[in-house]
Order: C-alpha cells, then sequence, then structure tokens
C-alpha cells in the first residue's frame, strides 16, 4: 500500500486516525502494530514474515548481548540481517557478475540459470532499522527492550517502513511508552503529511514525465538542450519525491505522537558535496557515519587511512541503493569529490565566489544523478556525451530542448527550482500577514484542502505516479 494510493489515502488512513484516539494508551501500540503489518501485507504478503522473522531475530540478539553473550548476540544478527538483504538483494547481482567474469576469462562451463528474486520492499530501511538497534544495545547506548510489542512497533511503524526514514530507537524509546497527543499536534502533522502529498503528486510527477520521456531514448533522437531538461527534471524529481514521502512520514508521525527527526535539509543550496551530504537523505548518511565510517576508524588514523574509509563508506552507500554498477558508480563518484575536498580542495573552494561554489556542487550532483537514473551505465554516458556536446549529431534529433518548453513544464520547473530554496514558510507567514491573521490562516488550510481533494482526483484517474522506491 502506498501513500499515494486511493485506498490508503481515503480509507485506510482516515479509519486509523479515528480509531487511534479512541484507542486506550495501554493498547496504542499494539493497534498501530496490526495496522502497520495490514498496511505491509496489501503489498507484499508472504514477504511479511521476513519481516517479523527479521524483528523475532534482532529482538532475541539484543537479550542476549544483554545476558552477557555479546559477540554472539551481535554477530548473528548481523550476519543474519544483512544475509537476507544480501540474498534478496544482490544474489542474482553477484551471480551475474561471476558468470561475467568466468566468461571475461574464457572459462567456459554450463551454468544454472538463477531465478530472478523479488526485492521485497523497504527491506533496505527495516535492515538497517534493526541493525541500529542492536548494534547500539551492544554498544551500551540503549537498553534492549524486554516487550516484544514495542519493539515490534517500532520496525513496523507505516509512517517509515516503506520508505523511510531510518528512525533509531533512542529517539523514540520513550514515545513508545508515553505519546503526547494534542489537537495542535495532529492539525501540523496532517498539514506537514498534505504538504508532502502535494509535492509528490505536483512537483515530483510532473519532473518524471519529463526524466522518463528522455532517458530510455537513444541519444540519437534528442539533443544537447533536451539532455540537460532531463538532467535537470530528475535531479528535481528525485529530490521532490524523497523529501515528500519523508514529509509524509514526518507528518504522520506526528499525529500519531511520534517526532521523527528531519531527513532533508535543502541540499541543494549547498556549496560543496559535504556539505550537500549533510543536508541530503540525513538518516541514511549518519546511518553510515555511525555505524561504518567511525568503527573503520573515522578520521583517527592517517590522512590515507581516512581516504579508505570515506570511500568505503561510498561504495556501501551506492551499493545499499540498489544492485547495479550505476548506483555503485554514483556513490564512488560522490565519494570520490569527498576525498578532493578532504584532501585540499575544500579551502580551495571557500575562497571562490560563491555562485562558483554553487555551480560546482550542481554540477556534480547532476552528472551523479545521470548514473543514478540511467537504465545501465553505456546509457548514462551515452547521455553525458550529449549533455558536453561531445556526441553532438543532429541527423536523427526528435526532441529538442523546444519540445519541453511547454506552459504546463515552465510552471513546474520553475517553481521546484525556486522551492528548492528555504522559502516556503517566510512565503506562507507573509501571505498570513497580508491580511488578517485568522482570515489569513483560514484561506490557507482551505487552499490546502483544494489542493488535497486535487491530488485524490488525480490519483483517481489514473495520473502519472511512479514510486522510485521500488528500486531500492
Amino acid at each position: 500500500m502506498l501513500f499515494t494510493s486511493i485506498i490508503f489515502l481515503c480509507f485506510f488512513l482516515p479509519v486509523v486516525i479515528l480509531c487511534y484516539f479512541f484507542i486506550p494508551q495501554r493498547f496504542k501500540n499494539l493497534y498501530l502494530l496490526v495496522a502497520s503489518l495490514c498496511f505491509y501485507i496489501w503489498g507484499e504478503k508472504e514477504y511479511v514474515i521476513l519481516l517479523l522473522s527479521t524483528i523475532c531475530v534482532n529482538y532475541g540478539c539484543s537479550l542476549l548481548i544483554e545476558k552477557g553473550h555479546r559477540r554472539i548476540g551481535l554477530w548473528t544478527a548481523v550476519i543474519l540481517s544483512l544475509g537476507s538483504l544480501f540474498y534478496f538483494k544482490y544474489a542474482t547481482f553477484a551471480y551475474t557478475n561471476i558468470i561475467n567474469l568466468f566468461n571475461w576469462l574464457g572459462i567456459n562451463e554450463s551454468y544454472h540459470s538463477i531465478p530472478q528474486i523479488v526485492l521485497p520492499l523497504g527491506i533496505s530501511f527495516f535492515t538497517f532499522q534493526v541493525l541500529s538497534y542492536t548494534i547500539d544495545v551492544y554498544r551500551g547506548n540503549i537498553h534492549a527492550s524486554r516487550s516484544l510489542l514495542n519493539f515490534a512497533t517500532y520496525i513496523t511503524l507505516f509512517p517509515h517502513l516503506i520508505a523511510g526514514p531510518i528512525v533509531r530507537y533512542i529517539h523514540i524509546e520513550k514515545q513508545l511508552t508515553k505519546k503526547e497527543l494534542s489537537l495542535e499536534q495532529t492539525a501540523k502533522g496532517i498539514e506537514r503529511f498534505i504538504l508532502g502529498l502535494i509535492k509528490k503528486m505536483f512537483i515530483a510527477n510532473n519532473c518524471a514525465i519529463i526524466a522518463d520521456t528522455i532517458f530510455p531514448l537513444d541519444p540519437a533522437f534528442y539533443s544537447a538542450g533536451a539532455a540537460w531538461i532531463a538532467a535537470i527534471a530528475y535531479s528535481l524529481q528525485i529530490f521532490f519525491d524523497f523529501s515528500a514521502y519523508s514529509d509524509m512520514a514526518i507528518g504522520l508521525a506526528w499525529i500519531f505522537g511520534f517526532k521523527f527527526h528531519e531527513n532533508f535539509n535543502y541540499p541543494y543550496i549547498s556549496n560543496s558535496i559535504k556539505e550537500f551530504w549533510r543536508r541530503w537523505h540525513i538518516s541514511l548518511s549518519t546511518w553510515f557515519r555511525d555505524y561504518l565510517y567511525i568503527p573503520l576508524g573515522g578520521s583517527r588514523g592517517s590522512s590515507f587511512r581516512t581516504y579508505i574509509n570515506l570511500s568505503i563508506v561510498f561504495f556501501a552507500t551506492g551499493l545499499w541503493h540498489g544492485a547495479s554498477w550505476n548506483f555503485i558508480f554514483w556513490g564512488a563518484w560522490h565519494g570520490f569529490f569527498i576525498v578532493i575536498e578532504r584532501i585540499g580542495f575544500d579551502s580551495i573552494l571557500q575562497k571562490l565566489w560563491k555562485p562558483l561554489q554553487h555551480i560546482y556542487l550542481l554540477l556534480i550532483v547532476i552528472i551523479g544523478w545521470v548514473f543514478f537514473r540511467a537504465d545501465d551505465f553505456q546509457s548514462a554516458i551515452s547521455l553525458l556525451k550529449k549533455m558536453f556536446f561531445i556526441d553532438n549529431d543532429m541527423t536523427d534529433v526528435v526532441y529538442y530542448a523546444s519540445s519541453f518548453v511547454t506552459i504546463k513544464n515552465v510552471t513546474i520547473i520553475i517553481p521546484a527550482m525556486l522551492f528548492c530554496l528555504p522559502i516556503f514558510l517566510p512565503l506562507k507567514n507573509k501571505f498570513i500577514s497580508l491580511v488578517k491573521k485568522d482570515i489569513g490562516i483560514i484561506i490557507y488550510y482551505l487552499l490546502l484542502i483544494l489542493l488535497l481533494m486535487c491530488v485524490i482526483t488525480m490519483i483517481s484517474v489514473g495520473t502519472y505516479n511512479p514510486f522510485i522506491y521500488f528500486r531500492f
């Protein structure tokens, strides 16, 4: 079940919210657990067994750790959790590459075809979440939960289950036992959810139409201008899609009495790759920092060792996003510039004119997104050749930049670029202050309700609505 489906918006969510406020406090976690499992089963069916098994393994291993069997508990949880993630997400990729390597070496054997393994939705998120819990218990940062119900509720909470953010147990431990619910917090949660839904449906999905039109084409059919439009459209799509789901998750969490940390902080206003990763997918980047980079030694050793650690982290970051060389290259691409900035380019960068710093950041990020989006490595290279006029053959071009400069696209792309800046709250406050405060607030919420109705109508008539988390 997706946040952007009619069944969720018109049936599941209203019923779950309405009943939640009438459930006694001591039964709220049980109610949320059942609701969240129903949410997951709706789309994943038998894979709920994998989810529940992962929960039970890490719950048991955390208790084992506190009983003194520290290494056994930790390594059992790590091996079983990462083992299931590897099987479902990377087994086909690994097997295919091994066969390709054998063929390249001239080793011709008969190979059994490996079946295509279906990727369970949200496995990357809930695996990292349970591991953060078990590792924190091992480190003594938290005590193991004695309540399987509370732990299972924490992992399965449907606001973050399939698309993040990655929530740490330490951040919501107290909220699992005592939830502070208020009408004001509920209203803010509903507002945040609707704003995320609007970002997804109006901006991300419309940018997706542009990107998904050009990326699958033969490069001979589009011009350099069209290639740039595709790259920029996808850069906007992925930011507004990712951040929209985080907004919706945070909003839903507020409604149910939980407070999730912010996950995106206007990353496109950054002036360096280092700053970009402090603002982009914060829950993921901090996870890799705390559970991979620091255990590897962080920056405590020699400079060379630090660069190796950073390279490993960004290799893993790319691989986490998917079983593809494109994702691995994307991670290595960012890791390369992180290391370059660490070596000394950062000090040079800071002396440059601010707009030049920003252009550098956007150029590196947009090129990286081309690899992230392209179906394969060669397709990414072909599009980049078009972008930078290396392949400028115009003989068979069908799509020019002018093909996409329509009134509809302009009214989407320009606001999207503007809302990459932190201007929404100032604009909202300015709007409310232009009229009497109470009237301004009423008009603002009426506009939100109107836009929500438009979104529901768009979904009901089958408007283009991709869910890019299926790849992760």
